[in-house]
């Protein structure tokens, strides 16, 4: 670690900044909103300076830099653009055991100036040493994704009650243990949401109550983790899964997802393939009462989205049946996630009207479903688990009166490294998902497009543009 990271106390305390440009007014007001009673020297101001100044955030003394200026203050920024007066200014504050940030020249500075995110009181600040503040910037541009609007309220929120925790909860580990329940439960998430009225009166109540009594027992977060890539994950599956003592987790779902979670929660893989239950629903419903029971925070990790053939509404169900607190976190849904990869535009309005989800296995075998209504066009359908019946799937919709020729598209692997996009008339979807040409089809996670919005993917240009070239050359 080249620097040793801190925050500097300057409300009210003297602060130098030396340079009248852009740069020198970013840094000024920095400081001023850290409340620095800030100074300023430069013979001239670009228009942000003046500024600060006509709104008395800064004091102006007008003229070039003399290595008095330094008597007395907490810290110095060198941002005047010239090299000889900036190392001037670095070597006087140095001398005078000032400590001193000067602009893009790290190896002239005592400190370094960060990357900051701000959700006051709660500031977060990344620095790379002075060696690549643009990445810096970038890493902080995640971070301010993840962190909630509301965050300073809650620091605050939290503040204030701090005097009775302690009053009520003696020991260090019951206080400890009272703010991990506090800030990942619902008294939280509703000062978040904005609703502090509420959290007031349940904070009320949960510091009141004894510590024995409020152990209370644990909840489930059903999350969503959409279609593979770790990326497309939401902010609030992110929190969740650092957040969580137990992850129960479908065997489809990468080891990118599962990175994200906190390094020592429990992670139990229940999935599903192709059919065969390496744990029944019932076992799973099971384990998620019996982990809420113990206390844990956990979250049943889906592919997808929970509730899109996800069986999450089951889960839900049987759950708050059983007294247990049960949260839900959408997640960008197979259809969607394949649809962009493969180009095609689910809802094009030149072709469809409706958007049907259909199940490829029902309860008890093939799905039972409205044939006839799925074939009377102008429809897109998407078809989750179809692989196995995709033959049979073609063969109802072309009994019911669908156009053999109706393109159709089977993506695997969707935003993952291995993704692929097959397409082909509906005449022709059993034979690609059952591997024409190679068995490569029966690799990974599927799902198929049906309907002419698949005219507009990538793959069926391709693979219709060769065919159309031979013809127009009467081969």
């Amino acid at each position: 670690m080249e620097h040793f990271p801190a925050f500097f106390a300057l409300k009210g305390r003297p602060a130098l900044v030396v340079g009248g440009g852009a740069a020198a007014a970013r840094k000024a007001r920095l400081l001023s909103d850290a409340g620095a009673a800030v100074s300023v020297v430069a013979p001239a101001l670009d228009h942000e300076m003046e500024a600060l100044i006509e709104r008395g955030l800064v004091r102006h003394r007008n003229g070039t830099f003399a290595a008095d200026d330094l008597d007395g203050q907490t810290l110095a920024i060198a941002a005047s653009g010239g090299v000889a007066l900036d190392e001037a200014v670095s070597e006087a504050a140095q001398a005078r055991g000032v400590p001193v940030n000067v602009v893009d020249a790290p190896r002239l500075s005592t400190f370094i100036m960060p990357a900051v995110v701000r959700r006051d009181p709660v500031t977060v600040a990344v620095s790379t040493g002075g060696a690549a503040p643009v990445l810096a910037r970038a890493i902080r541009a995640s971070i301010e994704a993840l962190l909630p609007a509301n965050l300073g309220r809650l620091a605050r929120f939290a503040d204030g009650f701090r005097g009775a925790v302690k009053a009520t909860h003696g020991d260090e580990v019951g206080r400890r243990r009272f703010w991990e329940r506090f800030f990942a439960g619902p008294i939280a998430a509703a000062v978040l949401a904005g609703d502090e009225r509420w959290a007031r009166e349940r904070m009320l109540d949960a510091v009141n109550r004894r510590p024995a009594a409020e152990s209370g027992g644990g909840s489930v977060a059903l999350v969503g983790a959409g279609p593979g890539d770790a990326d497309l994950l939401t902010v609030r599956a992110l929190r969740l899964l650092e957040e969580a003592d137990v992850i129960v987790h479908d065997r489809l779902i990468g080891p990118d997802v599962l990175d994200r979670a906190r390094r020592d929660a429990r992670r139990i893989d229940v999935g599903k393939r192709a059919g065969a239950a390496a744990m029944s629903q019932e076992r799973i419903n099971a384990l998620l009462l019996r982990e809420a029971r113990a206390g844990r925070r956990v979250v049943r990790l889906k592919g997808g989205d929970p509730f899109i053939f996800g069986r999450g509404g089951e889960e839900a169900e049987y759950l708050r049946g059983h007294g247990v607190h049960v949260s839900i976190v959408p997640g960008i849904t197979a259809a969607t996630g394949c649809a962009a990869i493969a180009g095609i535009p689910l809802t094009h309005r030149d072709h469809v009207q409706a958007l049907t989800f259909v199940t490829g296995r029902g309860r008890d075998g093939d799905p039972d479903v409205d044939w006839a209504g799925l074939a009377r066009g102008r429809q897109t359908i998407v078809v989750y688990m179809g692989r196995a019946a995709a033959e049979r799937i073609a063969g109802r919709l072309m009994a019911a009166g669908m156009d053999p020729a109706t393109p159709a598209a089977m993506i695997v692997n969707a935003t993952l490294a291995g993704q692929r996009v097959e397409t082909a008339p509906l005449v022709r979807l059993g034979a690609v998902a059952g591997g024409e040409g190679g068995g490569r089809a029966n690799e990974g996670p599927s799902l198929f497009i049906i309907g002419e919005v698949v005219r507009h993917a990538d793959a069926w240009s391709e693979a219709t543009r060769a065919p159309a070239l031979l013809q127009a050359v009467g081969v």
